[in-house]
């Protein structure tokens, strides 16, 4: 029997993960200010969202937005907010650093995964920025890092198909290659067709309702409510799709 196909959601909130739950993903990425490529949730949010939700949580380790290239003090927020995730039970952990050519910053990475154990580390779109992917792909797999979450150096993952699928080839069962960027119910089963990747990762491009002022309205909560649902839905509409794929086919996918 095939294992199934892996369906990971990008969220920003405990809402958005109890929905993704409802919805069938198989976990979540946990992050915050998701408009600016994420950046590390607070405690209190994977705490929160540690008791409401029963499906793996990875969390996002970025201490700010803007480029891949941390100075030693950023270096040890990020040690410490790894320490902080591994004590509130999550599950995984999400980061990415470079060095200032835009390789693959193999030493602090590995550093970085040696904390984080025994929790996997999946190395994301900073891999995206990286000139020569496939030396990348290698130098990811040297740090001992699970998965790579890309989008093949394009904005989204439907212009590189070709490229994904040969880095999907080229990792073989040394590590996950996880396609993400742009994916959603029109075109994620061209991307399982195209790339023969096992996992796929998104935030279905829906963000969190904002609200102004001090205080929501009762519109305002029923606008989120209504936007909750429709989240939930598209989350399950592209797991039944997941789960369709699965039966047709054979894909030897191992979950780490």
């Amino acid at each position: 029997m095939s294992n199934p196909l892996l369906l990971e959601i990008c969220v920003e909130s405990v809402d958005r993960a109890v929905s993704a739950e409802r919805g069938g993903a198989h976990r979540v990425e946990l992050c915050s200010d998701l408009s600016s490529g994420g950046i590390t949730p607070s405690a209190g949010l994977m705490e929160t969202a540690r008791r409401h939700v029963h499906i793996p949580i990875h969390i996002l380790i970025r201490p700010r937005a803007g480029d891949f290239l941390y100075t030693d003090y950023e270096l040890e927020i990020m040690e410490r907010d790894i320490r902080i995730a591994k004590q509130l039970r999550m599950n995984g952990i999400v980061l990415g650093l470079l060095d200032d050519k835009k390789r693959v910053d193999v030493e602090r990475t590995r550093e970085l995964v040696r904390l984080a154990n025994p929790l996997p580390v999946t190395f994301h779109r900073a891999f995206d920025q990286c000139k020569d992917m496939f030396s990348a792909l290698e130098a990811v797999a040297q740090t001992g890092a699970k998965r790579i979450l890309t989008s093949g150096g394009k904005a989204s993952v439907s212009e590189s198909l070709v490229r994904l699928a040969d880095l999907v080839e080229s990792a073989g069962r040394r590590i996950v290659v996880m396609p993400g960027g742009g994916i959603g119910p029109g075109n994620v089963q061209r991307v399982l067709q195209k790339t023969g990747a096992g996992e796929i990762h998104t935030s279905l491009g829906m963000s969190n309702v904002a609200t102004n002022g001090t205080s929501r309205s009762n519109d305002a909560v029923a606008k989120q409510t209504r936007n909750s649902t429709e989240f939930e839905e598209k989350v399950r509409k592209v797991r039944a799709m997941l789960d369709a794929r699965t039966r047709e086919n054979d894909f030897p996918i191992k979950q780490k």
